[in-house]
């Protein structure tokens, strides 16, 4: 399996997550840049949601929120900001999700980074 076939298999977990959860799924793989990819954008409610997704097979090398940084959230929020010129929004925020499959596999989701 490689990363993008790696990383397509953690969005679907969190895909079914986020809809298991009240989420309705409006848009995914979002691309801006090659720097700039939108995971998933979802909707709680009246708010857009634009979901980082991070997936590892374990944690012993780091949990995955430990691979978002300073860089790749301003890429997120450069993203979002074009996603907003595009579709205008004033209730948006940016969660992360991060999966970890072994030895059980664990999701983890903070809302509002």
């Amino acid at each position: 399996m490689n990363n993008r076939q790696f990383g397509d298999m953690g969005e679907e977990i969190a895909c079914k997550y986020l809809k298991d959860n009240g989420y309705e799924i409006i848009d995914r793989n979002v691309h801006y840049s090659r720097f700039c990819e939108l995971d998933i954008i979802a909707k709680q409610k009246n708010v857009l949601v634009f979901v980082e997704v991070k997936t590892r097979k374990t944690d012993l090398f780091g949990t995955p929120f430990e691979a978002i940084n300073k860089s790749k959230y301003e890429n997120i929020k450069k993203g979002a900001l074009n996603y907003l010129s595009e579709h205008p929004c004033k209730n948006y925020r940016i969660d992360v999700v991060g999966i970890t499959l072994k030895p059980e596999l664990k999701i983890e989701h903070l809302q509002n980074i």
